[in-house]
């Protein structure tokens, strides 16, 4: 199992925007992605972040190339954040 990690820092104007572009992909995620097992958005005063599960590092690091994230998700986000994404990808032992 792998988890990979997105914390956005986001204005608090912005949050609601951001849990919609959240909203509109999740299902496509869970659908299409291959390995894709779970995404949940955690939201804190200071920013969000989305953790995803997959089965395993190479899913999530393919996920990172693929257009649902890099034209999709990222292209709906890009207006919102206010600085890059921190990409954390962690494995379990």
């Amino acid at each position: 199992m792998a988890y990979l990690e997105i914390t956005l820092q986001v204005a608090p104007d912005d949050r609601a925007a951001t849990a919609g572009v959240y909203e509109k992909y999740n299902q496509p995620f869970l659908d299409t992605v291959p390995g894709a097992a779970s995404k949940e958005l955690l939201a804190r005063d200071e920013d969000v972040r989305v953790l995803h599960s997959f089965r395993n590092a190479a899913d999530a690091e393919a996920y990172l190339e693929s257009d649902l994230f890099t034209r999709d998700v990222v292209g709906e986000l890009s207006p919102l954040l206010e600085a890059n994404p921190e990409v954390r990808l962690y494995n379990t032992v």
